[in-house]
């Protein structure tokens, strides 16, 4: 297991918080961004994380919010569905990345979850030389539809086959993203993946995904 790092990264408004973990050598960087009501401590993305560390690649697991704004959105839950904040938020960590030491010239992945799948394809519009991939686990594509045309990175969207409402959701989605988009149906999941082997498919899933477009 590499050494994980606690890291913060500057954003307006203040400092989000995150974990670094950063192979030796590394292939690849994968940023993760989680879904509504969760943090970089999500058990789900941890996990799908320490299967892409076996695979050589970095990954950035953060807070979206700053601490300020998350005790606000305790309070109001107006922030985690705020697309385009959650969505500039990304942007600023993609422009942090290059900064970190080990990190420049690595190419860089985003991981969404739920809510977090439309950010990081909002991310992935506005920083199309950054990111190479997209990986949308058990996501809401949907919701970031302004941004899809403008999307050219390659976008895996995995979702439970239980998860009816949110199948269509992802159809609609991988429609507007054309031949950009792949869709993967995980048997017999619901939305959180909580099924006996279903976060790991959806790992291997997404590991294959990075190690066919996050080439340098």
């Amino acid at each position: 297991m590499d050494a994980l790092t606690d890291v913060a990264v500057p954003v307006d408004g203040g400092l989000l918080a995150a974990t670094l973990a950063l192979p030796a050598p590394a292939r690849g960087m994968v940023v993760f961004a989680h879904g509504s009501g969760s943090s970089r401590h999500s058990p789900r993305n941890q996990a799908v994380a320490r299967y892409l560390h076996q695979g050589g690649y970095g990954t950035v697991l953060l807070d979206l919010l700053t601490e300020r704004e998350e005790r606000l959105d305790q309070a109001t839950a107006e922030l985690r569905f705020d697309i385009g904040l959650l969505g500039d938020r990304l942007v600023a960590t993609l422009d942090w990345l290059p900064t970190q030491p080990d990190v420049a010239g690595l190419p860089v992945g985003l991981f969404g979850a739920s809510t977090g799948a439309a950010a990081a394809l909002v991310a992935a519009a506005r920083r199309r030389d950054v990111a190479r991939a997209v990986v949308s686990r058990g996501g809401r594509p949907d919701l970031a539809a302004n941004a899809l045309d403008s999307v050219r990175a390659p976008t895996l969207l995995i979702v439970g086959g239980e998860d009816h409402r949110v199948i269509e959701l992802n159809k609609q989605a991988a429609a507007l993203l054309g031949s950009l988009a792949q869709t993967v149906i995980v048997p017999g999941a619901s939305h959180l993946f909580t099924e006996a082997g279903a976060l790991e498919q959806v790992s291997a899933h997404a590991r294959d995904w990075f190690d066919r477009h996050l080439q340098v």
